[in-house]
């Protein structure tokens, strides 16, 4: 891990964050074109970071997949996930936070918004599990966090 990122420092570092099961892992995978990440319905299953080196319009960069954020559940695992989450945004450059578009806003989502602002990062607000045109609709909840744009 630390050599990991000695050598690759000087690539911008792009966290995806969430609470659990918004999609995170799938959106590594994805980007990474590989499976690296493991992707199950059960939250927890991501623990630590995952980080990879993408290309991204002409340009590397690195990709960090991070575990469920969720505040109000105390348990220690999750709890050490959170931390694991918070130094994500804290390396960062850019932070995607992804939400589910099937569930609507949540506390947790809110709580995760609050802890970016703080945070000053850049951010790119992206909502996920939108199935089709027919559903973006469900995107427009989230502007009711303050959000300027949310893809």
């Amino acid at each position: 891990f630390i050599l990991f990122i000695y050598t690759h420092r000087m690539l911008p570092i792009v966290a995806i964050v969430g609470r659990p099961n918004v999609g995170k892992s799938t959106l590594f995978n994805r980007l990474t074109k590989k499976r690296n990440a493991l992707v199950d319905n059960i939250p927890g299953v991501t623990r630590d970071r995952l980080y990879a080196t993408i290309e991204w319009d002409d340009r590397n960069l690195v990709i960090v997949d991070t575990g469920g954020f969720d505040s109000s559940d105390k348990r220690e695992l999750l709890d050490r996930i959170k931390k694991q989450v918070e130094m994500a945004i804290e390396e960062a450059d850019l932070v995607i936070l992804l939400f589910d578009g099937k569930t609507g806003p949540v506390l947790a989502d809110e709580e995760l918004l609050t802890l970016l602002r703080y945070s000053q990062k850049k951010v790119l607000y992206a909502v996920n599990k939108i199935d089709g045109p027919e559903h973006e609709h469900l995107s427009m909840e989230f502007y009711s966090f303050g959000i300027d744009k949310v893809f």
